[in-house]
């Protein structure tokens, strides 16, 4: 498993500011639905906080996203603004796609993230196709492609990984790799030991991280970005991580053995970043300054959502290819 030393102070900075705000957003989340002021169905992320903004420091702002229904550290890390992803989870016509896409469905190319896909793996081939793009038109971009072990058993993602490393795409696929797809452990669905050896299958660029250690990742990825960029084709990130809770809210996770969560939790990596930038000499007032602009920035962004409006009727034909079938 990839490793490496401690990260850049700032870059370590900038990865915990990106996973606290994911952290207190999920946090949010649940308890705003808990308390029936959300009516939504909400997929968390507490766990994997670190994977995702390790990787998206690692890109430029108008590098391209492909992720999942699971995505929302995908994004709040990849930089869309609070407000407009809440208002959009909250079905309101101020959010990134008028209230017209949902949690599964987040857009915004202003940040790079170019499609949120409802189908397991269905991004890999989307993210191939802004990849061919990229190169056709030598414009530098990379584009990450984010999914879970799950994904990596379906068709999509062996051809799809296959035709990425014959035409030496600039694309990253970021296997986050939680060991449960949907209430499946790995073990029962894939037969290899590793999802890094299914990408070494395939002649392609393999490397399996620590997903929650903020300075391995960060490493893994950059390495990977910047072998994209220069025209070697793609990388697959196996980056081992955890869920703390169900698939989606009201998923109890009885099937997570509890001493396998007992100790995931014990390698909670946002208390673990958060004691490395005090080894870093970054003081308690600073690190608190960074949770309280956060806890602001969710706070403005929930009531944005709670007082914004619906998509009204018409809306809902606004966008949307209408197609009349003759007899």
């Amino acid at each position: 498993m990839a490793s490496t030393d401690m990260a850049d102070k700032d870059v370590l900075v900038d990865i915990f500011t990106r996973a606290d705000l994911i952290m207190q957003s999920d946090i949010k989340f649940r308890q705003m639905i808990g308390a029936g002021q959300l009516q939504i169905v909400y997929y968390p992320v507490r766990g994997q906080e670190v994977v995702s903004s390790a990787m998206m420091a690692a890109v430029n702002q108008d590098d391209y996203l492909v992720t999942i229904y699971r995505g929302l550290h995908d994004q709040l890390a990849k930089g869309i603004p609070s407000k407009e992803l809440w208002a959009e989870f909250a079905g309101k016509v101020t959010g990134t796609c008028k209230g017209k896409g949902g949690p599964m469905h987040i857009t915004h190319p202003a940040t790079g993230v170019m499609v949120t896909t409802g189908i397991v793996g269905s991004g890999i081939p989307i993210a191939n196709g802004l990849g061919l793009a990229s190169q056709l038109e030598k414009d530098g971009k990379v584009t990450v492609c984010c999914f879970g072990d799950g994904a990596t058993n379906i068709g999509a993602f062996h051809e799809g990984l296959n035709m990425a490393q014959i035409w030496k795409l600039p694309v990253i696929f970021l296997c986050q790799n939680n060991l449960y797809g949907e209430h499946t452990h790995m073990r029962d669905t894939t037969g290899s030991a590793s999802i890094k050896q299914r990408g070494e299958g395939l002649g392609m660029r393999s490397v399996q991280v620590n997903g929650n250690d903020a300075s391995a990742m960060y490493a893994a990825a950059k390495e990977a970005v910047e072998y994209a960029r220069a025209g070697h084709g793609p990388t697959l990130i196996e980056a081992m991580t955890f869920r703390f809770h169900g698939h989606l809210l009201g998923d109890t996770s009885h099937y997570i053995p509890k001493e396998e969560m007992e100790q995931a939790k014990k390698n909670d990596p946002m208390p673990i970043l958060r004691q490395q930038l005090l080894d870093l000499q970054i003081s308690e007032a600073d690190i608190a300054a960074i949770e309280a602009k956060n806890a602001a920035i969710i706070d403005e962004a929930s009531k944005f959502a709670l007082d914004s409006d619906y998509p009204s009727g018409d809306e809902y034909r606004i966008d949307v290819l209408d197609v009349e079938i003759a007899a």
